[in-house]
């Protein structure tokens, strides 16, 4: 069944020029289209169609994958009232009484708050509940070197955080035939600058670093909706 995903703003390739009120042609896993809203759904008449706020992007790399998986709890809701809900590391970690189940449980709770962030992609090790949990999930496996920068902080389920710009969270620009890994930012569109046509491209980008990937409505993995913020 054919899916059309419609963004304020679509950034298919980072460093490009966005397509406002665009979108993603979405057949199986694979993307069949992108560009301008109206355009694909002439096209595309009998696509279900899926309106999202904000800007489509391609889905985003989690670098620190084994860190955030292997070296911080992710909480239980029936914890938050005692633990709270964020990750914990370091001394409030070692205090916890670890079984194989309860990190088996927070690895599959990370995975999922990674789905929350827009991550498509992730850097893993060779933990086998680790990779099972993945696995499960849908998430593209990709080696960590590369990654951008130096932390200077403890790694964060947000990949925009340690980002220079938008290509370096991305796993991978969107293409026709290329598989349909995206996500859904609620970050207002910046309006057009006279005289300036690529500022708005670079202010958007900014926005988009700026507010987080905690913004993220939806996101899309190899065709299939695995998350959208209620």
């Amino acid at each position: 069944m054919l899916t059309l995903h419609a963004a304020d703003l679509l950034i298919a390739v980072p460093g490009t020029a966005p397509v406002p009120d665009g979108a993603v042609v979405v057949d199986g896993d694979a993307v069949a289209a992108l560009g301008p809203y109206e355009e694909l759904a002439a096209a595309y008449p009998r696509a279900r169609v899926r309106r999202w706020p904000g800007v489509l992007t391609p889905g985003l790399r989690q670098w620190h994958g084994t860190w955030l998986l292997e070296r911080a709890y992710h909480p239980d809701p029936r914890e938050h009232e005692e633990l709270g809900d964020r990750p914990l590391t370091g001394e409030r970690l070692e205090a916890l009484d670890m079984t194989d189940a309860r990190w088996a449980g927070s690895v599959r709770r990370g995975v999922q708050q990674m789905l929350r962030h827009g991550t498509t992609a992730v850097a893993i090790g060779s933990n086998p509940v680790v990779a099972t949990a993945v696995a499960r999930s849908g998430l593209t496996v990709v080696p960590a070197l590369g990654a951008p920068g130096i932390l200077f902080e403890e790694p964060n389920l947000d990949p925009f955080r340690n980002a220079y710009g938008l290509a370096d969270a991305v796993a991978s620009p969107l293409t026709v035939g290329g598989r349909a890994d995206f996500a859904v930012f609620d970050v207002p569109d910046v309006p057009d600058v006279p005289d300036a046509p690529d500022v708005p491209d670079a202010l958007g980008e900014a926005a988009l670093l700026e507010a987080g990937a905690g913004t993220c409505v939806a996101t899309v993995l190899a065709g299939r909706l695995v998350h959208r913020r209620r």
